[in-house]
């Protein structure tokens, strides 16, 4: 019988039994823990020395928490049981599995882990640490493609339609000795909607009724002839015309584009939640429920990509010029692709 229950319940609790032995039978060297078992280690050390086998070193170091998440196992069932997030893998969550459907890297992983160190102090540590080191990561390894979210038809009237053509764009413009993919160019393109403004004032660098803009990787400088609309004035196409780059003045601004491309599914990810603690009641009265950004996940279902990356595996990265990395989703299907936007490109305030 068990010492305080007698027969009511005489299972004793395995875990101070077991881990020590099995650490001990495997070999281990160094027994890693976090600080909530470091009342443990005397067990641990008395029932190896008890049996005179081999004791590992139990070694204790403080939990790694990150802002605006959580990141206990129970808090993640809630979130999943009760439809806020898909499942274990959804890339709004911060574990293992999510964290590789959302592309990070496992060399990004590993480096934001050797920066952050081992220490016996509880960690905070803002997610944009760990952002920077995929960025890091993906910047030398992501070929570079281009794709369009919010597509603007854009008619190149000098254009002669039967003289597509098709170009060669290095994979990463750094070092082009890595190789070069080819795109197609045509008298009917695709741009941003934000890339175009009727007006444009001296800060804007982009394209407009009132000042033409350059097209990355073509050699073009195009230059807006006529705006067409629907009936509620929304701009719908540009009718423009096309010169050489040299054959004119060098413009402000490049944007990225797309020509005869795929239509793909995006998926833009925003932060789970609205606070950096949502498990602080001081922060969260309410609990970290009611903290949930309703906004964190975005779906484009009608963006256009490059047809280069039609041969993509799942989990293959690219960064989408202007945009920043994206890896193919498993959902993705033979007639449809489908990408998550892994981490947006560092930001240059005057880039706009």
């Amino acid at each position: 019988p068990h010492h305080r229950t007698g027969n009511k319940w005489c299972i004793y609790p395995t875990y101070d039994y077991t881990h020590c032995l099995c650490d001990s039978i495997e070999n281990i060297t160094h027994s890693l823990c976090t600080k909530e078992f470091q009342s443990r280690r005397s067990s641990y050390y008395w029932l190896c020395n008890a049996l005179d086998v081999y004791c590992p070193v139990q070694w204790e170091y403080g939990r790694l928490n990150l802002n605006y998440a959580v990141v206990s196992k129970r808090k993640i069932a809630k979130l999943i049981n009760e439809g806020y997030v898909r499942d274990w893998d959804d890339p709004r969550l911060f574990t293992l599995t999510a964290l590789r459907r959302r592309g990070f890297p496992p060399e990004a992983i590993n480096l934001f882990c050797a920066k952050v160190g081992v220490t016996m102090a509880q960690t905070v540590i803002d997610p944009s640490m760990l952002e920077s080191c995929v960025r890091d990561v993906l910047n030398v390894t992501a070929p570079r493609a281009m794709a369009v979210l919010d597509p603007l038809k854009v008619t190149i009237t000098n254009f002669p339609p039967d003289q597509a053509t098709s170009l060669t764009v290095p994979n990463f413009p750094a070092d082009e000795k890595r190789g070069s993919h080819s795109i197609s160019f045509k008298p009917v393109i695709y741009i941003e909607k934000s890339d175009f403004r009727e007006s444009a004032d001296k800060n804007y660098k982009r394209f407009a009724e009132n000042q033409s803009v350059g097209l990355r990787h073509a050699g073009y400088v195009l230059t807006a002839e006529k705006v067409v609309k629907d009936g509620s004035g929304n701009v719908t196409e540009v009718m423009a015309s096309c010169k050489k780059t040299n054959d004119t003045e060098k413009p402000k601004g490049f944007i990225h584009w797309v020509s005869d491309p795929l239509v793909c599914e995006v998926r833009l990810y925003e932060r789970l939640f609205f606070h950096k603690n949502p498990e602080d009641p001081s922060e969260v009265p309410g609990g970290f429920l009611s903290d949930i950004n309703p906004e964190s996940l975005k779906i484009i279902p009608q963006a256009y990509v490059d047809s280069t990356v039609k041969d993509a595996k799942v989990l293959d990265r690219f960064q989408f010029e202007r945009l920043g990395f994206f890896a193919v989703d498993r959902d993705s299907t033979p007639a449809k692709m489908v990408f998550n936007r892994t981490v947006t490109l560092k930001e240059d305030p005057a880039k706009n």
